[in-house]
């Protein structure tokens, strides 16, 4: 089905969809709801039916009004999973279902609700992806709660993926982001600047597909023609990073190493 990316995303205007393809993409989720209805009642506490009625949403049939129960009842059953958090915080913001004061609202809910998995990181997941695509979410962001939260989630889940993930989300997709709203801005350089200390204190390996994800926004509808010319993109975005915040330890005549117990320099 041929949709564009903003339709996928809900980060473009009405105008640049053309109608034949909205046509399609409600026609595909008008039958799918009409699938899986009877299903909903049969098995409440299946994660997968759950995370599908959330996808659904999107399409015409979608409740909107009830976007985040839906997801809350997804997360309740799967808390574990930050992927529903993250969709929840992107559904909420006023370009989709939502609006600046609900998103806060659920995020701290969120974190509440999951504060013996994640701590504060509940609330972290929720805004993760709305304030890089949303000045003014990310203006109006709790940004002492999101450190706290970056930190608790490092705690708690604290693999090479999560570190990665993290790190490159707060350099480069953060860190790259700044629009020249000031207010937003200012937020995004301290969420930034939060990359040294997640490096220093966590990064044990590289994984160069994750910060090359994150310099496009994670977006998932990316089409990507060279895996490993992505993957490259990602090593070299990466290695400029590690350069400058590496820059005393460089300019000493030492190299990092990156072992189990976190980047160290050495004398060559």
């Amino acid at each position: 089905m041929p949709i564009s990316t903003s339709a996928g995303r809900g980060n473009g205007w009405d105008a640049e969809i053309p109608q034949r393809n909205r046509d399609a993409f409600e026609a595909h989720f008008a039958r799918a709801q009409e699938i899986i209805e009877p299903f909903l009642d049969q098995h409440p506490d299946s994660p997968l039916l759950a995370a599908t009625h959330c996808a659904q949403v999107c399409g015409p049939v979608g409740a909107k009004s009830d976007v985040a129960d839906r997801y809350e009842h997804l997360i309740d059953l799967n808390p574990r999973n930050p992927g529903p958090m993250r969709a929840m915080g992107n559904h909420l913001l006023p370009r989709w279902f939502g609006s600046y004061a609900q998103l806060e609202l659920e995020a701290r809910r969120t974190a509440a609700r999951t504060a013996d998995i994640w701590g504060a990181g509940g609330y972290t997941w929720v805004q993760f992806d709305a304030i890089s695509c949303d000045d003014e979410a990310c203006a109006h962001l709790d940004l002492q709660f999101f450190i706290d939260g970056l930190r608790d989630i490092l705690e708690r889940s604290p693999d090479a993926y999560t570190v990665n993930l993290l790190a490159a989300y707060c350099a480069n997709t953060i860190g790259q982001g700044f629009t020249g709203n000031d207010e937003a801005d200012q937020v995004r350089a301290q969420i930034a600047a939060c990359t040294e200390w997640i490096v220093r204190e966590h990064l044990t390996e590289l994984h160069p597909m994750i910060w090359a994800h994150a310099a496009h926004g994670f977006d998932n509808n990316l089409r990507i023609r060279s895996p490993h010319k992505f993957a490259a993109a990602g090593q070299d975005d990466a290695m400029r990073i590690m350069a400058g915040l590496f820059k005393a330890e460089i300019e000493a005549g030492k190299r990092i190493v990156f072992t189990e117990n976190g980047p160290q320099a050495h004398a060559f």
